[in-house]
């Protein structure tokens, strides 16, 4: 029941009612328990939830399989198990196990290195943000002294729109709701076609730059409201009505840039 791309970094087990005929999405359910790389997020945990400790280090999943009579009829689990294992003999799954433990196959090799250890998306960007801060050590504390809804202007250099970064609220433990401790999203929207982009490495190739890269900007406020119109509804759609967020609950406009 949740949106695709929630991560779940304080959950430690996913129970799969149902199977996905495709194997990949299996595998990036299951990854989402385990986006545990900021070291602060995980102190703050550990400080809740101390009987825990012990357990921080790994990710469990359990698979409901369909019952016999229905697998007679729908072929899911045999489906599921020969994509699986048609992966698994190229790339390797970690873990070394299908939807059982009694899976058999043979892992080649490690999911984390497949592709023959060539860098992921998601490595890139975590190796550019490493390297970041080691180029900028105040980097943190000079972001936090910032205002909100600064922004910028570039020359595009993969695609031409409007970046938005919004923090989103979120409901805690105690059953309240977040308000300016919420998770980050990043949006482009074309201002064409009304478009909205989410794909993560996509956004980050096109707002990337270098510090000496030369500030291109040319929207008004008339432009930009009408941008801002079309993200802040695509996110009460797309977010807000998905987590049941209480009423005066909304997406906080954390910075933009024009790319044109």
């Amino acid at each position: 029941v949740l949106a695709e791309g929630l991560n779940l970094q304080d959950a430690s087990c996913l129970i799969n009612y149902e199977l996905h005929w495709n194997p990949v999405r299996l595998m990036q359910r299951i990854g989402r328990i385990d986006r545990r790389r900021d070291a602060d997020t995980e102190a703050r945990l550990l400080a809740d939830h101390p009987e825990l400790k012990a357990d921080r280090d790994y990710a469990y999943y359990w698979n409901f399989l369909p019952p016999k009579e229905l697998e007679d009829l729908l072929s899911l689990y045999k489906t599921v198990s020969k994509k699986t294992l048609r992966i698994s003999k190229t790339f390797g799954i970690e873990g070394k196990m299908l939807l059982t433990p009694n899976d058999d196959y043979e892992a080649l090799k490690e999911f984390n290195s497949h592709y023959e250890g060539s860098t992921s998306a998601e490595e890139e960007i975590a190796l550019a943000y490493q390297q970041l801060l080691a180029d900028n050590p105040d980097y943190l504390e000079q972001v936090k002294e910032l205002p909100r809804k600064i922004y910028s202007g570039k020359m595009a250099s993969t695609r031409k729109g409007y970046f938005f970064c919004y923090e989103l609220p979120t409901k805690r433990a105690d059953g309240s709701w977040s308000d300016g401790d919420g998770i980050y999203r990043w949006y482009v929207v074309d201002p064409e076609t009304n478009q909205v982009t989410k794909d993560l490495h996509e956004i980050w190739t096109a707002v990337k730059c270098e510090r000496d890269e030369s500030r291109a900007f040319n929207a008004n406020e008339e432009q930009f409201s009408e941008v801002r119109k079309v993200i802040e509804n695509y996110i009460k759609k797309n977010y807000l009505k998905a987590i049941q967020a209480p009423m005066g609950k909304k997406a906080k406009l954390v910075t933009w840039l024009q790319m044109i």
